[in-house]
């Protein structure tokens, strides 16, 4: 086993050694069968980039096959397999030779990273879906309830013309400036029951101009 590459790469700068990459890739030098997985992890796990390579030669058509099942998508599917490797790197030595065997370990790996990923493409697309249609605008049905909003407002415009001074003034305070009836009072210097009245009466007459049946909801 050859350990003369011991330069393993920090958690946090873990990346396929490029030697190894460049070594996997070169089918001409794929070791033979009698080649234990085993042995090549625990020689990945030392930090050995030739074992690297030679594990990736004798089981990445595996672990693509896997992915390229789960994922359909080729580009997807080849850059979920550099993950696994990826994780093999870094994770060779957590092997427990007792669990199963390192194929069945491998193929664990590579299964769990192809669902992730497509998890992560449909939340990314539903992200998307969601996205677009909060940005579509109805332009229709904006016009109509546009037009429908102006005419509601014009009939109550005119129809408010239709009351007494007092009770226009006094509606106006209630339901479009937000004042209680004390307030109104306050602000037109007449008694609450006044108020109260006069706001009753005006409201009966917008009702009646504006068609609102009798029974309906009693809020303008």
């Amino acid at each position: 086993m050859d350990t003369s590459n011991q330069g393993r790469p920090s958690a946090a700068q873990a990346s396929i050694p490029e030697g190894a990459a460049d070594a996997a890739k070169n089918h001409g030098q794929q070791p033979g069968p009698q080649a234990s997985l085993e042995t090549l992890l625990a020689g990945i796990a030392a930090g050995s980039q030739d074992d690297f390579a030679a594990f990736y030669a004798l089981t990445s058509r595996r672990v693509y096959g896997l992915a390229r099942r789960v994922l359909i998508d080729a580009e997807l599917s080849e850059d979920t397999t550099q993950e696994v490797y990826l994780q093999v790197w870094t994770n060779a030595s957590r092997f427990d030779p007792s669990v199963g065997s390192p194929m069945a370990w491998l193929l664990t790996l590579a299964h769990r990273r192809a669902v992730d990923r497509v998890r992560s493409e449909q939340s990314s697309a539903n992200r998307e879906a969601r996205f677009g249609a909060a940005m579509q605008e109805p332009d229709y049905d904006n016009v109509v309830d546009t037009v429908t909003q102006r005419l509601d407002a014009e009939a109550v415009v005119q129809c408010l013309d239709s009351l007494t001074d007092t009770q226009r003034e006094s509606v106006r305070l209630a339901y479009y400036g937000g004042l209680t009836y004390r307030e109104v009072a306050q602000r037109l210097s007449a008694a609450v029951p006044t108020i109260k009245s006069r706001i009753r009466d005006g409201l009966i007459r917008l009702k009646k101009c504006l068609g609102v049946n009798e029974n309906a909801g009693e809020q303008l």
